[in-house]
């Protein structure tokens, strides 16, 4: 009976176990996913500035209040026109327009029921027109801590209650002739 009970204990440890490591596999597999996507929409964003090359300093998210798109994000199609003070006006108006379609799909607008966006996703844009280099964040919270990301990459910082919760991204971006069409 004793011999029994032992192995019950065993197995209620080792099941107790490999419960423990299926929980870290779906957690692992969904922080995958939230960087497969902002990946994605990082990418996104970079090709529209790119596309938009002569307005590049309307996508700056550093005018708006708060300064990010995304979850929790004021109205960009109020925000943004007002801000940049070059191109002509369907240049300006496809700044806004792409800004506000970024800022849906950081939100979850193309996922069912926004309900497989990227938690708290938000994206940031900077841009030195002086030098023509930009740069472009994307942030999330993680579902686990790690570790707080590299200083400088300000975008989304202290909105997630710990920093070694906020996951972030960033591509730089070059305009090398802001004349060129």
């Amino acid at each position: 009976m004793i011999e029994v009970l032992v192995t019950l204990v065993i197995l209620l440890v080792g099941l107790l176990g490999l419960a423990g490591l299926q929980m870290q596999a779906q957690r692992s597999e969904m922080e995958s996913y939230q960087r497969v996507q902002a990946l994605v929409l990082l990418e996104d964003m970079v090709g529209r500035i790119n596309a938009n090359r002569n307005v590049a300093s309307c996508y700056a998210t550093t005018s708006l209040s708060p300064a990010y798109l995304g979850t929790n994000a004021a109205a960009t199609s109020a925000v943004a026109a007002p801000a940049c003070t070059v191109g002509t006006a369907d240049q300006k108006a496809r700044a806004t327009q792409d800004m506000t379609e970024w800022s849906n799909l950081l939100y979850g607008s193309a996922e069912s029921g926004n309900t497989g966006a990227m938690l708290g996703g938000r994206g940031c844009v900077t841009f030195n027109a002086a030098s023509g280099v930009g740069m472009v964040s994307v942030a999330w919270q993680g579902l686990g801590d790690t570790f707080a990301p590299a200083s400088g990459v300000d975008c989304a910082k202290n909105l997630y209650g710990d920093e070694t919760k906020r996951r972030v991204i960033t591509a730089p971006f070059t305009i090398g002739c802001l004349s060129c069409s």
